[in-house]
C-alpha cells in the first residue's frame, strides 16, 4: 500500500474481506500436520478440526461424523489432502447449493457427474446395521430410480429431489412395517423408535424425552398415520413456525400467544404453507408440556424449535463478588484483575492526552463561569474569545495552562475509572441475541461510571479551578500572593477537597449517562462499526465529539454551581453556603442565563476532550493488545439458562461451517448411522495410520 492509502485507512477506517485463497491457505497451514516430500498435508483428523471447530456444540451430531465429508474433499482418493484439495473443497463450500452438491459427490463415487443406483444402494445399506428395513422395490423407489431391471443413473437435479423425499418415504415404510394388522395405528414406543431412527439429530432433548406423549393429543393410546405425517410436516416447517411465533409474540402485550394467535398469524404470513389443526395441536402440545396455561412464551417454543435446547440449571453463587467458586482456581480472578489493570493504564494515558489537548478551553470556561454580574463587580470578559485573548495578553501563552499539573495527576485515574467502570458494568449487563445491552443498562453503566469518578474529580476540580483563576485575581487584587497546588491542598484539608461534591456528582452522573450510550450508538448505528468494519481515527473522534455536545451543554448548570462553590469568594461577593443556596442566589442576582455561562466553551472543551480520550483509548487497545487477549476464556455465569437464549438462528456463523453442517444433516436424514465409529474404522483412518508410519 502507498503512504496515502495507509494514512487514509488510519483516518477513516476500512473493511477487510480476505480472498478465498488467502483464507484457505491460512486455514490449511494452521491445521495441516502431515509432512511428506517437503509438502504439508491434511489428515482426516486435521480436516475434521478445520471444518468442525472444537469449541462448537454439535449436540446430537457427533463431531467425528464430519469425517464422512473427507471422502468428498479427497478427490484423488489418497487418504490425505494437499493445499489444492483443500482450496477446492472450500470453493465448493462457497457455492449456494453446496450442501446438496457435497452429498451428490459423496455418492458419485466414479466422479462422472451422475449417481448409479448400485453405488447409492451399496453406500446406503452399508450403514443399515440397525434400524428399519427399506424396500428398494417400493413404488416410491421405482418412480425415482426406475423399476428393477430398468434402473437408471441419477443426474444432480434428480438426485437432490430424490434425497429430499427419502426421509418421508422411510417414515412411511417404517409405519407400515410396525402396523402389522393394517389398522392405521401404531404404539407410542414404535413411533418413538421411528423418530429416533430417522430424525434424532434434528430434535431437542425436550422433544425426544416426550415423544410418547403424542398419543395424548387424541382419544386413545395409539398413534395414527395422520399424527406421524403431521409431526413430520412440523419438523419440515420449523423455520416457518419460528417466524410465525416471533411475529405473533411481537404483537402480544405480554409476549405470550395462544394457538388461535398462532393460526391467525400463520394466515397473515403464509400463502401456501398453511398449518392444519393437527399440526398446530402438535406444536402447542410439545411446547406446552411445562406450561399448561395455553398462553406460551418464547422459552416454551424454544424447547421444541431449537435442537440445542438444554434445560436451565443454576450454577453455584459467589458469597463474595469477585472471588472464584470452589474448585474454580484463581485464574479467573487474576485474569479479571489483569484486564482491569490493562484498561486502567490505557484509560490513564488516553485521559491525560485528551485533557492536555483542550486545557486552554477549560481554563476559559472556568473564568467565564466564575465571572459574576455587574451587580457585584465589573465584567472582565465580554465572551470566551475575549477571555482567551486577555489571558494571553496579561499572563502569556503559559497562562492558558495554569493548573495543568494537578489536572494531569488527577485526570489519569479519573478517566481510567470512568472508562473501566463503564466497560465493567456493560460486560455484566444482560445481553440480547445480538450481544447488545438495553438502553436502560447503557444509561446505568454510564451513570455508574460518572458517579465513581467523583472520588477523583472533585479534589482535582477544586485545586485546578483555584489555580486557573489565580492569574485573574493577582491582576485585580493588590498584594495577592499566588499559591501552589500543594498549598491549596494543605489549606483545604480532606473535607475541603470535597467541597461542592454534590454538584460535581449531579454533573458527572448525567453527563456520563448521556455520553457513553450516545457514543456507542453513533459508532454502531451511524458509522456502521462491526466485527468486519473497523472505524478510523476521524470517525472515532467525530463520534466522541458529537456525543459530548448534548452531554456537556445539558449539564452546564451543575458545572456553574460547582465552580461557584469551589472558587473562593472575593471581597464584596456573596459566599455560597451550599448547593441550593448557590442556585437560588445565582437565579436572583444574575438570572436563568447565568446557569449556562461557559456553555459554548464547555461544548468546545468536553466534546473534543472526550473524543480525543476515547479515540486514544480505542487506538491504544488496538496498538497495545492485552497479553493473552487472543485466547478465549470461559466465563462462569451465575445462572446458566437454556442454551438457545432468545435466538434460534446462527447468523454469526461462517457460511462454510453452516453448509458443511447442513450437508451432514442431509446425509443423516438418509441414515442416522452414517459416519459412526464403524464407518470410521473402514474409512481413511486406517490409510492415515499407514501414512504416519511411513
Amino acid at each position: 500500500m502507498t503512504v496515502t492509502e495507509v494514512l487514509k485507512d488510519s483516518l477513516i477506517g476500512h473493511s477487510y474481506s480476505p480472498t478465498l485463497s488467502d483464507s484457505a491457505r491460512r486455514t490449511f497451514d494452521r491445521h495441516a500436520s502431515l509432512k511428506s516430500d517437503g509438502q504439508k498435508y491434511m489428515t482426516e483428523e486435521d480436516f475434521v478440526n478445520a471444518i468442525a471447530p472444537l469449541n462448537e456444540d454439535y449436540h446430537k451430531i457427533r463431531r467425528e461424523q464430519y469425517s464422512i465429508l473427507f471422502a468428498v474433499a479427497d478427490r484423488r482418493k489418497v487418504g490425505r489432502l494437499n493445499l489444492q484439495d483443500w482450496v477446492t473443497f472450500e470453493n465448493l463450500l462457497g457455492k449456494p447449493d453446496a450442501e446438496y452438491e457435497i452429498v451428490f459427490r459423496l455418492f458419485d463415487t466414479q466422479g462422472i457427474g451422475s449417481v448409479k443406483f448400485d453405488d447409492f444402494k451399496r453406500i446406503h445399506d452399508e450403514q443399515q446395521t440397525t434400524g428399519l428395513p427399506f424396500d428398494w422395490n417400493s413404488q416410491w423407489a421405482n418412480l425415482y430410480l426406475g423399476a428393477d431391471g430398468k434402473r437408471h443413473d441419477l443426474t444432480y437435479p434428480q438426485f437432490t429431489q430424490m434425497v429430499r423425499g427419502l426421509q418421508a418415504e422411510k417414515v412411511r415404510q417404517a409405519f407400515k412395517f410396525y402396523d402389522k394388522n393394517r389398522s392405521g395405528y401404531i404404539g407410542a414406543d414404535q413411533f418413538q423408535k421411528i423418530v429416533v431412527d430417522t430424525t434424532k439429530h434434528k430434535l431437542s432433548d425436550h422433544l425426544l424425552n416426550n415423544l410418547s406423549t403424542l398419543c395424548n393429543i387424541s382419544v386413545g393410546s395409539k398413534i395414527s398415520y395422520a399424527n406421524v405425517r403431521a409431526f413430520q410436516n412440523v419438523l419440515r416447517e420449523m423455520d416457518m413456525v419460528e417466524a410465525i411465533v416471533r411475529s405473533a409474540m411481537a404483537k402480544s402485550p405480554d409476549g405470550r400467544i395462544t394457538k388461535t394467535d398462532f393460526l391467525n398469524e400463520a394466515t397473515k404470513l403464509t400463502r401456501f404453507s398453511l398449518f392444519t389443526p393437527m399440526e398446530a395441536d402438535i406444536i402447542f402440545h410439545f411446547a406446552g408440556l411445562e406450561n399448561t396455561s395455553g398462553r406460551l412464551g418464547f422459552a416454551d417454543f424454544a424447547r421444541v424449535l431449537d435442537s440445542s435446547w438444554v434445560e436451565p440449571t443454576i450454577a453455584p453463587t459467589r458469597a463474595i463478588p469477585g472471588l472464584p467458586l470452589p474448585g474454580e482456581g484463581h485464574g479467573s480472578l487474576l485474569l479479571q484483575l489483569g484486564q482491569s489493570a490493562y484498561n486502567f493504564g490505557l484509560g490513564a494515558i488516553a485521559g491525560a492526552f485528551g485533557a492536555t489537548v483542550v486545557y486552554p478551553i477549560d481554563l476559559v470556561k472556568t473564568r467565564m463561569q466564575n465571572q459574576r454580574s455587574k451587580v457585584v463587580g465589573e465584567l472582565l470578559y465580554k465572551n470566551s474569545l475575549d477571555c482567551a485573548k486577555k489571558v494571553i495578553k496579561n499572563e502569556g501563552f503559559r497562562g492558558l495552562y495554569s493548573g495543568l499539573g494537578p489536572q494531569l495527576i488527577g485526570v489519569a485515574p479519573e478517566k481510567a475509572i470512568k472508562l473501566t467502570v463503564n466497560d465493567l458494568v456493560r460486560s455484566k449487563a444482560p445481553k440480547d441475541e445480538k450481544g447488545d445491552i438495553s438502553l436502560p443498562w447503557e444509561l446505568i453503566a454510564g451513570g455508574t461510571a460518572g458517579g465513581c469518578q467523583v472520588v477523583f474529580t472533585n479534589p482535582l476540580e477544586i485545586v485546578k479551578i483555584r489555580l486557573q483563576v489565580q492569574g485573574e485575581v493577582a491582576r485585580n487584587v493588590e498584594g495577592y500572593e499566588r499559591r501552589s497546588a500543594l498549598w491549596i491542598v494543605r489549606n483545604l484539608g480532606l473535607v475541603g477537597l470535597y467541597k461542592g461534591a454534590s454538584a460535581c456528582l449531579m454533573r458527572d452522573v448525567p453527563f456520563s449517562a448521556i455520553y457513553f450510550p450516545t457514543y456507542s450508538h453513533l459508532k454502531k448505528d451511524f458509522f456502521g462499526e462491526s466485527p468486519e468494519k473497523k472505524l478510523g481515527i476521524l470517525q472515532l473522534l467525530t463520534a466522541g465529539a458529537v456525543a459530548g455536545m448534548p452531554a456537556a451543554y445539558f449539564t452546564t448548570p451543575f458545572d456553574v454551581i460547582k465552580t461557584r462553590l469551589q472558587v473562593e469568594a472575593r471581597k464584596g461577593q456573596t459566599t455560597y453556603r451550599g448547593l441550593m443556596h448557590c442556585a437560588r442566589t445565582v437565579w436572583q442576582e444574575e438570572g436563568f442565563k447565568a446557569f449556562f455561562k461557559g456553555g459554548p466553551a464547555r461544548i468546545m472543551r468536553s466534546s473534543p476532550q472526550f473524543g480525543c480520550t476515547l479515540a486514544a483509548y480505542e487506538l491504544l487497545q488496538s496498538i497495545i493488545p492485552m497479553p493473552g487477549a487472543g485466547k478465549k476464556e470461559t466465563v462462569v455465569t451465575e445462572t446458566i439458562r437454556g442454551k438457545s437464549g432468545l435466538s434460534f438462528g446462527e447468523q454469526d456463523k461462517p457460511l462454510g461451517y453452516l453448509r458443511s453442517r447442513n450437508a451432514l444433516k442431509i446425509i443423516l436424514d438418509m441414515n442416522e448411522n452414517f459416519a459412526r465409529p464403524k464407518y470410521l474404522e473402514n474409512s481413511h483412518w486406517s490409510a492415515l495410520s499407514g501414512l504416519k508410519q511411513a
